[in-house]
């Protein structure tokens, strides 16, 4: 353990130096399944996947539902409506609570988890319920009105200004696998592994504790779909370029569209002692940074990097790591930027099995470390420094820094 990691926790479980009312602290972590767009979860809109996790978090937290000072949810391509609010509703809240929802695309859940870490260091003793939702099988059509007064629907919405460059999500994929020299053969290799320890994962019950199960349409879902224990490399080498002719990025190694939910209680490490928690994830820092639009990709690593700078932290003090596999050209890059062995990354897998829910995939990253985080302690009774980071359509990236610790 290096001086660095010494001197981010000290003995009694808080960050050195903080007022305990005021350090952020995760004190439990759930997601729904994630399940392929248009499959299983098709039949569930956004407060339907959100609204049993945030009513097991309560429930598995001893929390006292009145006592829930706002519900704080990003979520990128829903309908409006404020989501965070009805869900609230929806799981049995008081109306006495708020709900306020916040988009910043890909990186929403992640960013909705960072604002209530910063509105707990802003004092007061608060407790969020924080986290991400997104149903990309019920996401509306969305469309411009022409001045004529008909509708002009389009596919997605646009990130930035058109002198900016406005890529797709796959061209950008192959703009960074190119400029940071990362091979086809790489990034299959990459998702294979990915498929294959998100199946091993599923098989011996590593996901049970943090999947919420959810029933509708008379059924009841607890399991990811996603994780292909039959992915072999000569059926990987056999999928064409998906967005670039004669380009690396393939749909075999690219993410699919899920559905998701995932949320956190998070309050202050004093008030986290109250509701007699014995192990919780301290928030040590969060980073969001804007980078050209153009390697949107690479986001993820220059927040990191500026984060773990700020922190005086080595990318070799870091135990666990979460990044969105959106693509793994990007993911690869990202990881190589920061000098993190990406064998040491998304240990159970990540979103190239897993799926990417967008608003709540930052979400799923806090969720999963924590599960991790949890049976490090467990097993070693060693507290962990983990790392979650996530790059951004229209080229941002944000990243948060945590420390696993006994109370």
């Amino acid at each position: 353990m290096t001086r660095a990691r010494k001197s981010l926790v000290s003995g009694s479980g808080s960050a050195s130096g903080a007022d305990e009312s005021r350090q952020p602290i995760i004190v439990s972590a759930l997601r729904s399944p994630i399940c392929r767009a248009n499959g299983r979860l098709k039949h569930l809109r956004a407060p339907d996947l959100l609204a049993p996790v945030l009513a097991s978090l309560v429930e598995k937290a001893c929390v006292d539902p009145g006592d829930v000072d706002d519900v704080i949810i990003g979520n990128a391509v829903g309908g409006g409506g404020n989501v965070a609010r009805f869900a609230a509703l929806q799981a049995g809240l008081p109306i006495t609570v708020p709900g306020l929802t916040v988009d910043r695309q890909c990186g929403s859940g992640l960013d909705a988890i960072a604002l209530a870490s910063r509105l707990v260091a802003a004092g007061g003793d608060p407790l969020y319920l924080a986290g991400g939702v997104e149903s990309i099988s019920n996401a509306p059509a969305r469309a411009n009105r022409n001045d004529d007064g008909e509708l002009d629907f389009y596919s997605r919405a646009s990130f930035v200004p058109p002198q900016f460059g406005d890529p797709d999500m796959g061209v950008a994929a192959e703009t960074v696998a190119r400029e940071f020299g990362v091979t086809r053969q790489r990034q299959d290799e990459y998702a294979l592994r990915s498929h294959h320890r998100a199946v091993e994962a599923g098989r011996t019950g590593v996901f049970a504790d943090e999947i919420v199960p959810l029933k509708g349409n008379g059924n009841t879902v607890d399991s990811d779909d996603g994780p292909r224990a039959s992915l072999r490399a000569p059926l990987m080498a056999r999928f064409p370029a998906a967005f670039v002719a004669g380009g690396s990025v393939t749909a075999a190694n690219s993410c699919f569209d899920a559905d998701a939910a995932s949320a956190v209680v998070m309050t202050s490490l004093k008030r986290a002692r109250t509701l007699g928690a014995t192990h919780g994830m301290l928030v040590l820092g969060c980073e969001t940074v804007g980078v050209d639009p153009e390697f949107l990709g690479i986001g993820a690593a220059h927040a990191a990097k500026r984060l773990l700078d700020r922190h005086g932290v080595d990318a070799d003090d870091i135990d666990l790591v979460e990044f969105n596999e959106a693509f793994a050209s990007q993911t690869i890059a990202c990881l190589e930027y920061l000098g993190v062995d990406p064998q040491k990354a998304n240990l159970d897998g990540g979103a190239l099995a897993l799926g990417h829910g967008y608003g709540a995939s930052g979400a799923v990253l806090v969720t999963r470390l924590m599960a991790q985080a949890r049976r490090s302690y467990a097993v070693r009774g060693e507290s962990s420094l983990a790392l979650a980071m996530i790059s951004i359509a229209g080229g941002m990236g944000t990243a948060a820094l945590f420390q696993y610790a006994k109370l």
